[in-house]
């Protein structure tokens, strides 16, 4: 095994000392000078550290300010999540089933969860949204990309879990950084818009093991047609550098 760079072992240290100072997102850190003080490194060796940090969101440098701890966001996790896919499906392999496959599991065991109390508030923001899909579907023939995302994180915002909203927005970010081309790819708008309402209602009721059955319905057409055509099967890939109009089939 390759031992660590100078600059993989200022990375770490760097970790070490936001953790050590329990410092956070905004909180100024020493300067490079002080850097290069405190770990006896040079120049060179400390800023590719910084620079290797800062592409992970864990540092932001601003030119003037200093060095601070970075918002921390997962970026660049949704970044990797989505080239991996690219690259797998390029290869003739399942990357963006893989994708699908995660994010379904991840959702329909959450789901049980919200339904054991959620806030009244939360609901009428669910029903809102479902409402907008309808009004969507009537008027354009498709449900938006945003407010199908609006509604899978309002739906967990219950559960009041920092982390899971990060989680499951880079999913999303994922697989909205993906564009897969195919002449009948959307789903029936007024499916999608009863997969919503099923799911609603199911967490209205109180009922976990229909929630989650719902959610499952929610997933089956687009991970059917992804088992239909793993790789290769009609998906043409891109990657974009923004959130595009219709990445995968608004089942999603």
């Amino acid at each position: 095994m390759a031992r660590p760079t100078m600059a993989q072992d200022i990375e770490r240290r760097i970790r070490e000392l936001i953790l050590d100072r329990a410092l956070g997102p905004g909180d100024p850190l020493p300067t490079e000078p002080e850097l290069m003080e405190l770990f006896a490194a040079g120049r060179v060796s400390v800023r590719e550290a910084l620079k290797a940090l800062q592409a992970m969101n864990v540092v932001e440098i601003r030119r003037g300010f200093g060095t601070f701890v970075g918002s921390l966001s997962l970026t660049p996790f949704a970044e990797g999540l989505a080239f991996r896919a690219v690259v797998r499906h390029g290869r003739g392999e399942p990357g963006l089933l893989e994708l699908m496959r995660v994010r379904e599991a991840l959702e329909t065991g959450l789901v049980g969860a919200v339904s054991a109390g959620i806030p009244a508030e939360d609901l009428a923001v669910l029903r809102s949204l479902v409402a907008t899909m309808e009004a969507e579907a009537a008027r354009d023939g498709r449900v938006a990309r945003a407010t199908d995302r609006a509604f899978h994180l309002a739906l967990y915002a219950s559960l009041d879990n920092h982390l899971l909203s990060e989680v499951l927005d880079a999913f999303w970010a994922a697989m909205d950084g993906v564009r897969a081309s195919t002449d009948d790819g959307h789903q029936d708008p007024g499916v999608t818009c009863a997969q919503h309402a099923a799911i609603v209602a199911a967490v209205a009721a109180g009922d976990g093991a229909r929630a989650a059955s719902a959610m499952r319905g929610h997933f089956d057409g687009i991970r059917s047609r992804l088992e239909r055509h793993p790789a290769g099967g009609g998906y043409g890939v891109t990657v974009t550098d923004r959130v595009p109009d219709a990445c995968l089939p608004s089942a999603l």
